[in-house]
């Protein structure tokens, strides 16, 4: 078996088994995987039914794995290479117009994470690149090239970096004398300028002082954000009446997004206040989907031990209604 046989086979993707129950998949049943990744999630649907998946991702290394994966699973398994916010066209352009589940695990993927050539890490040294497609415009480019203004918004909002203002003026400053080329330079920078603010306290996690600044230029580097939105509003589209949606996310401006999304879909929006009027939905008022658990799902204390990654996620599920459904 090949190498890329063998990793897509042993990866078993976090909340797997969550994710696989409310998927549900039946026999006959057609679903789509918008983020093939390692194929774990997509092997766990076509085993657990009879069933047909479209799995998408935008990575040529993941549509090589899955090119292996469509031998063992032949006619059941169609690899589509894009983005999973297209997911509509690209169904559309395999003659399909419906599906009975959509799953999504948003971010970059461990294997990616695990590649220090593509440049997501900043624990092993690589090229500071982060682009999930392996085109456009690189993590280095954009360090290299915007402006201290532009890298203190992206670093503060995308980041939610406290201290954007000082890592951009850095930047800025080390630039001039040396452009940034591998992840080893940019963190090191991050090291220097953040390390006082980062020391753990006692009964506290440490966090590297480098997270943030690599999380808010890989989400910018790949419109993660904007592929999520537009992802949403396509799984809305292609899910048919009685079609479930299960969204992993692993950090808070994702797992706020997906949230947002299935509240206001569902009608489950906060109340208004004096100062935010109500969302006029009440009684009888159309609605997409339908929550099928209030709150998110989270990795179990056995998983976590097992994979540290696990304690981030957050699943979020919803049921597609009729057009037409009231709440």
């Amino acid at each position: 078996m090949s190498t890329a046989a063998t990793t897509s086979a042993s990866h078993i993707p976090v909340l797997r088994d969550e994710v696989l129950a409310y998927l549900a998949p039946q026999d006959n049943e057609i679903f789509v995987d918008g983020t093939f990744g390692a194929g774990g999630y997509t092997r766990a649907i076509l085993d657990a039914a009879d069933c047909r998946v479209y799995a998408i991702d935008r990575d040529p290394d993941a549509i090589k794995r899955g090119r292996v994966m469509e031998k063992e699973f032949a006619g059941r398994l169609t690899v589509l290479e894009g983005c999973f916010a297209d997911m509509d066209d690209l169904l559309a352009a395999e003659d399909v117009s419906s599906v009975d589940g959509v799953t999504l695990d948003v971010g970059v993927s461990s294997m990616q994470l695990d590649e220090a050539d593509r440049g997501f890490s900043f624990m092993n040294d690589g090229p500071l690149d982060m682009r999930m497609a392996q085109s456009g415009q690189s993590a280095a480019d954009v360090v290299n090239s915007a402006s201290e203004e532009d890298l203190m918004v992206m670093f503060r909002d995308l980041g939610e970096e406290r201290h954007a203002g000082l890592i951009a003026r850095a930047i800025i400053k080390d630039r001039a004398e040396v452009p940034f080329a591998t992840t080893r330079q940019l963190a090191t920078l991050a090291e220097r300028v953040l390390g006082k603010f980062y020391k753990s306290k006692k009964g506290s996690k440490k966090i590297h002082p480098a997270t943030r600044i690599f999380q808010a230029l890989r989400i910018h580097v790949n419109d993660e954000l904007g592929q999520l939105s537009r992802g949403l509003m396509a799984a809305k589209k292609v899910l048919a009446p009685g079609g479930r949606l299960a969204v992993v996310s692993f950090h808070s401006l994702e797992d706020r997004m997906v949230k947002t999304f299935l509240l206001q879909e569902s009608g489950g929006a906060p109340k208004g206040s004096r100062h935010q009027p109500d969302d006029p939905s009440g009684p009888g008022v159309s609605h997409s989907f339908k929550l099928l658990k209030r709150g998110a799902v989270k990795a179990s204390k056995a998983e976590e031990a097992r994979n540290p990654r696990a304690r981030s996620a957050r699943l979020r599920v919803g049921e597609r209604l009729a057009e037409g459904a009231s709440s």
